[in-house]
């Protein structure tokens, strides 16, 4: 079914020559990763050397896990919690006051499984200000989630949420 030989990365996917791919993940192992749990101006001071715009007051964790910083954009105030994924091939926003929980991957990449070559795409997240992202929630490439959303834990998102209020379920569903 699958030409996998024939699969290519697109020119300029990452957003950034190699070399600066390679700069991060060994930054992200050496420098972030282990870093003390409250070193958290620490760990937003290497995102934004490499390109993420963080604002002020976000705690991000040493366990988080980011692709590309040069996609991710955090609000002010924000939370990143343990073992969170933020797949950034596309760009991640999440807003002001938002907390992503536990174990949470905000996924923007996948490939087209109907073409041989299985090719990459990205589609950006956007998570909006006032959020909670409960624990072990899975967001899917291209979704956007408006101010002031609950999502439950275990949830997963496959489309945009407009209205306010509490969702959960696989899929998501409002309660």
């Amino acid at each position: 079914m699958y030409e996998l030989n024939n699969f290519k990365v697109p020119k300029d996917f990452r957003g950034k020559n190699i070399i600066t791919v390679q700069l991060w993940d060994f930054v992200k192992f050496f420098l972030f990763k282990p870093s003390p749990k409250a070193l958290y101006g620490w760990r937003r001071f290497l995102l934004r050397v490499f390109g993420a715009k963080i604002g002020k007051g976000v705690i991000i964790r040493p366990s988080a896990e980011i692709t590309y910083p040069w996609k991710l954009i955090v609000g002010d105030y924000s939370w990143i919690g343990d073992n969170v994924v933020l797949y950034t091939l596309g760009i991640i926003e999440i807003g002001s006051h938002t907390v992503i929980s536990q174990k949470s991957y905000l996924c923007t990449g996948s490939h087209d499984y109907s073409k041989r070559d299985f090719p990459i795409y990205a589609v950006p997240i956007k998570v909006g200000n006032s959020c909670w992202i409960a624990t072990d929630v899975f967001i899917a490439p291209g979704v956007k989630i408006n101010d002031e959303v609950i999502i439950g834990a275990r949830s997963s998102i496959y489309k945009s949420i407009s209205a306010r209020g509490i969702y959960k379920g696989n899929p998501v569903q409002k309660t």
